[in-house]
């Protein structure tokens, strides 16, 4: 009987065209491979390599028996995925860590989509900011993070990132088509500390530094602020799908956040991770708000 594991070093050797190679390729060490080769041919009774110069070639024989091994272990390894797809996606559980207004807005949906197709996948959701996601992350609390960054620019700190949506962001006032400028004097409301970085920045680009009067995280309480002339803010595109008050104008920015699920490790996730993500992509992105009285 032939042995996979011997058909896999052979069709190694043929794909990378040497022991050295094939060793590095399987993680094995030279020797080992070579005797994998001798044991194959005394089960065949076949000669499957013969030496060449300081290497080694396949025989005629080598040659055909590689190109059914290739098939072989095709076959084997697509039966392993989707075996482990299956079993995956009837017993999987997924932790996912999502800011508040994508936790509202995109989750919701996709997890109604994942327990129509995978009922017996388990979902765990919770609300993070994106600097506590990505540390949970890092220490294998969550499986899966949605995540906003105002640039392109990736860390190479192991975290993978998949491009979602652009939500833009909005001045909210008492007054259609104010700038931020306009506000330079005003009083602002502002969440907390890893809140109101972005808020910060954009005010700062606009050449100013705001006078925080208010602070929440709350988007209700910020709205329900402006409405009373308390002050201004910016918020998101999202956040303002969830909730908009009577009174409050949302004038659009020239600033987009962009939207990223984050997965931490090497690739591929595992099956129910992936059967999330993939219901996350098939949400409807939320159209811009327009400016509403």
């Amino acid at each position: 009987m032939l042995d996979l594991v011997r058909l896999r070093v052979l069709a190694a050797v043929a794909a990378h065209g040497s022991v050295t190679a094939a060793a590095e390729a399987l993680h094995y060490t030279q020797p080992t491979v070579s005797h994998h080769l001798s044991r194959l041919e005394a089960a065949t009774g076949a000669k499957l390599v013969q030496k060449a110069g300081r290497g080694i070639r396949l025989t005629p024989e080598g040659e055909l028996l590689a190109r059914r091994a290739a098939e072989i272990i095709g076959r084997v390894d697509a039966a392993d995925a989707e075996l482990a797809e299956r079993i995956g996606l009837q017993t999987g559980k997924v932790r996912v860590g999502s800011f508040s207004s994508a936790l509202s807005v995109l989750v919701p949906p996709a997890a109604a989509e994942i327990g129509r197709r995978y009922p017996n996948i388990e979902l765990e959701l919770a609300d993070a900011h994106p600097v506590v996601a990505h540390q949970q992350l890092r220490e294998g609390a969550i499986d899966l993070a949605i995540v906003f960054r105002y640039d392109d620019a990736t860390p190479d700190d192991g975290i993978r990132y998949t491009y979602l949506l652009d939500d833009p962001v909005y001045l909210l006032s008492q007054r259609s088509g104010d700038t931020l400028t306009d506000h330079r004097d005003s009083a602002w409301i502002a969440g907390c500390v890893n809140c109101r970085r972005e808020l910060l920045g954009h005010c700062a680009d606009a050449g100013f530094t705001p006078r925080i009067a208010y602070t929440s995280d709350d988007i209700v309480v910020e709205q329900a602020f402006v409405a009373a002339g308390l002050g201004v803010t910016t918020m998101p595109g999202m956040a303002l799908r969830s909730h908009l008050a009577e009174g409050v104008h949302a004038t659009e920015l020239p600033v987009v956040r962009r939207i990223y699920l984050a997965t931490y490790g090497d690739p591929p996730d595992p099956p129910a991770t992936t059967a999330f993500i993939e219901a996350l992509r098939n949400v409807t992105p939320p159209r811009p708000v327009g400016s509403t009285a």
